[in-house]
């Protein structure tokens, strides 16, 4: 029996197409296969970066169908890259699920670093960095959302959280009921031409995003040590 493939987890550019690093095009290049969350966006960055490896898609309502057909080829010898639409797999994606495969299978697993909204989102937003705690997404229920932050009430540490545009004013609204009206840094489009970051009380925020519709996907920080006497929206 042939040796089984590598499964390398490949960060890419959140934003900015140049923000990716020489291993991954390399990798990229020169697997057999790259199983990618939507291929019509990894496709803009193939193209860019004259890639010609073939595409298939695996996302969250193909995992599990999709994953199998992967492991398969993994345990024929061939090498996968797995991509996000964005930064770096597994974290909020389904690319967690693959990962676990491949380990349970006894399949090497690379991980190609680069990019990440996390930790962009962290450094940028001037919040303490020696500790912090990544939330993912918050529950989509209002309720379950409120009663979600109430966990964070004696929290130390800075948290981190990503939101969608829509949901964006209601989740700051909730952040201004349990903790009051706290700094949060509020960052979307990261490291792309409309970057916008936030500095601002929550109750500053919500006015402005209630008058700007918000768009892109955001990062959102706070914590709760933070007290500064002056904030200014960068």
């Amino acid at each position: 029996m042939p040796s089984t493939g590598t499964l390398y987890i490949v960060s890419t550019p959140i934003g900015n197409l140049k923000d990716i690093t020489l291993r991954a095009l390399e990798i990229l290049k020169s697997v057999d296969l790259i199983a990618a969350e939507d291929t019509r966006h990894t496709r803009i960055l193939t193209v860019r970066h004259d890639i010609k490896t073939p595409l298939t898609s695996y996302f969250e309502h193909n995992k599990v169908t999709k994953g199998a057909y992967l492991i398969k080829l993994l345990m024929e010898g061939k090498n996968v890259a797995l991509v996000s639409d964005a930064g770096t797999p597994g974290i909020s994606d389904p690319g967690s699920h693959i990962i676990r495969l491949a380990i349970e299978n006894g399949i090497r697993a690379e991980q190609i670093p680069g990019a990440s909204a996390v930790i962009t989102g962290l450094v940028l937003s001037g919040m303490p960095t020696d500790k912090f705690i990544f939330e993912g997404f918050l529950p989509s229920k209002p309720g379950s959302r409120k009663n979600r932050l109430k966990q964070f009430l004696t929290e130390k540490r800075t948290v981190i959280f990503y939101e969608s545009p829509h949901r964006l004013v209601k989740m700051l609204q909730d952040i201004h009921d349990v903790f009051g009206d706290i700094t949060v840094a509020c960052m979307r489009e990261l490291t792309k031409k409309f970057e916008e970051v936030r500095r601002q009380k929550a109750s500053e925020l919500i006015a402005h995003f209630t008058d700007n519709k918000p768009l892109g996907e955001f990062v959102i920080c706070f914590n709760l040590r933070e007290r500064p006497t002056k904030e200014h929206p960068v």
